[in-house]
């Protein structure tokens, strides 16, 4: 970063310290990885920096890019990052990194289109996830909510989840290795994407919790399970458990039911 700003006419510094300093650039979601997540690329520790953050969230199944100043240590492209994990199954990700504006404007030409309304995220969802059976009224809760670019992203990120965990089964209905570890990547531990209802939640709100079954007329389906995005407290309940011979109903995304 110093190198690259010594390159820079005064008025051009001037404007950049000030992005950097009062404007940006600022993360609007919840980090991912944690200080015990040891990241590593070009012999260098990258723990607590973007290109920490973007390969951890590459490794877990999004698609994140780098940009990066020239003249810098990151001049080339992809990035290799290695996640070093205990008992020795280290994971390996390359990571786009774009060091010129033209190959960072052709990068944005072929990106989907931003969504820029609940509408859209309905729409794009359904077509997006075809392994998934959502219902007619999904999405409607998010009605009256401020729009927000990076709740749905976050939202996108989970629904992603479970439409690859609905492919992971093999020809005897088994879960593969793929569906073991998106289970215990976003379904188990402190950082879990994906939880259950607590009993008391359950007992207290089981009729908020019952929805129409999206395919039977007159049946309903009691939907506990749950992904969370936490600011603002936004969930998406679907069915479980899933299984290979069972569709994966999503049926409400919004704001968290279980308030007291």
């Amino acid at each position: 970063m110093p190198q690259a700003i010594q390159h820079l006419e005064q008025a051009e510094k001037n404007a950049l310290m000030q992005w950097l300093t009062r404007l940006g650039p600022f993360w609007d979601d919840v980090r991912m990885h944690g200080p015990d997540d040891y990241l590593e690329c070009a012999d260098q520790v990258v723990t607590d920096t973007a290109m920490g953050e973007a390969s951890f969230r590459c490794l877990h199944g999004t698609d994140y890019h780098l940009v990066s100043l020239t003249p810098s240590s990151w001049e080339h492209s992809p990035l290799s990052v290695w996640w070093r994990c205990a008992g020795g199954d280290d994971l390996n990700v390359e990571v786009a990194n774009h060091i010129s504006l033209e190959d960072l404007e052709a990068a944005l030409r072929l990106a989907p289109e931003p969504i820029e309304s609940w509408e859209q995220l309905a729409r794009v969802s359904r077509a997006r996830f075809p392994n998934l059976i959502f219902s007619t009224d999904s999405f409607e809760p998010l009605r009256g909510l401020p729009f927000s670019p990076g709740v749905v992203h976050r939202i996108i990120e989970r629904i992603d989840v479970l439409e690859r965990l609905q492919c992971c089964f093999d020809e005897n209905g088994e879960r593969t290795p793929e569906g073991h570890r998106l289970y215990q990547e976003h379904f188990t531990g402190n950082k879990a994407w994906f939880s259950d209802s607590s009993d008391t939640e359950m007992n207290e709100f089981r009729s908020e919790l019952t929805f129409r079954h999206p395919e039977i007329e007159g049946e309903t389906l009691f939907c506990t399970m749950h992904g969370k995005v936490k600011t603002p407290q936004i969930r998406i309940h679907f069915s479980w458990p899933v299984r290979a011979d069972t569709p994966l109903y999503v049926v409400y995304v919004g704001p968290k039911i279980t308030k007291r």
